[in-house]
């Protein structure tokens, strides 16, 4: 194994955050392309938890904890340094590595600001406390966020979708695992 990773068991509560690219540079710095457009996760957190990919350099089997010295910004692209990786022979060996990050260590959000990762699962019922589907995903579609929910109906997956604006949005409740929305059932 490769200096600087631990094999380690990945945290319950991990989730996945990006992936490591191409080496960064010749002191063992790497590119990192992350899955959201805002990667706060990959800022704060100085553990990240590793795991081998179908594609890329296969260096390492299992899970394993790498520590992060630094993570920022440069020319538009998010790369990252950890200890014991000095030259670019060693990062290039993390390349295709699928990038956990344990949700404990995500920032704090403001009030009225969610993670989508924790919306993903919720019940969606509107005011006549009609049950219109469970969270699927979201998409971003640029001027907005938009819920994507199933339901069975009658052996029938549908599908709806509803703006995650606060039109809409009457209350998210995280512990209920309920998202309450003005919305009829026949839109």
């Amino acid at each position: 194994m490769l200096p600087g990773l631990e094999a380690v068991d990945l945290p319950s509560d991990a989730i996945e955050v990006g992936r490591i690219g191409d080496a960064w540079g010749i002191k063992g710095w790497f590119k990192v392309l992350p899955h959201s457009a805002d990667p706060e996760a990959l800022f704060s957190s100085k553990r990240w938890f590793l795991v081998a990919s179908d594609k890329g350099v296969r260096s390492f089997s299992g899970v394993v904890r790498l520590s992060i010295v630094q993570a920022k910004m440069h020319s538009g692209v998010l790369v990252a340094s950890a200890r014991d990786f000095d030259d670019r022979d060693a990062a290039q060996a993390l390349r295709g590595a699928r990038i956990f990050v344990s949700r404990a260590s995500f920032p704090t959000v403001q009030e009225d600001e969610y993670y989508w990762v924790d919306l993903i699962g919720l019940k969606v019922v509107n005011r006549q406390r009609q049950e219109l589907g469970q969270v699927r995903e979201l998409i971003s579609t640029g001027a907005q966020t938009v819920l994507v929910m199933e339901s069975d109906q009658g052996g029938k997956v549908i599908e709806r979708m509803i703006p995650f604006v606060s039109v809409y949005i009457d209350d998210v409740d995280l512990t209920a695992r309920r998202i309450l929305v003005d919305w009829q059932a026949d839109y």
